[in-house]
């Protein structure tokens, strides 16, 4: 599915079976919430911290997919187009970034 198609499938769920979106901010407080859960992940799982045994159930693919469901929704109700908004991203790296990371000695 495209990122159009899943912001469209996101709206649809919300719309029937989530009533109403939270508002922007309660949105983005959600969206640090979830950012936090795949940052312990990675700190215990791939990091230096240990893994603390109540953890080791939890599965990053699922946190991820939390945190893109929710970056999701902020864009569906500040009426932002993600897949357009990639492309241009991904264009201005582009031209940015075309011979920076290659030059970089520590890449290397």
């Amino acid at each position: 599915m495209t990122i159009q198609q899943a912001q469209q499938k996101i709206d649809k769920w919300i719309k029937t079976h989530g009533v109403r979106y939270f508002n922007e901010l309660t949105n983005m407080a959600i969206l640090t919430e979830e950012v936090g859960e795949v940052a312990r992940i990675m700190a215990r799982r791939y990091g230096e911290q240990s893994e603390k045994e109540s953890d080791k159930h939890k599965k990053l693919d699922e946190e991820l997919a939390d945190v893109l469901f929710v970056l999701m929704c902020i864009a569906n109700q500040t009426g932002i187009d993600l897949d357009k908004a990639l492309e241009e991203n991904l264009q201005k790296k582009t031209n940015r970034d075309a011979e920076r990371h290659k030059n970089n000695d520590k890449l290397k």
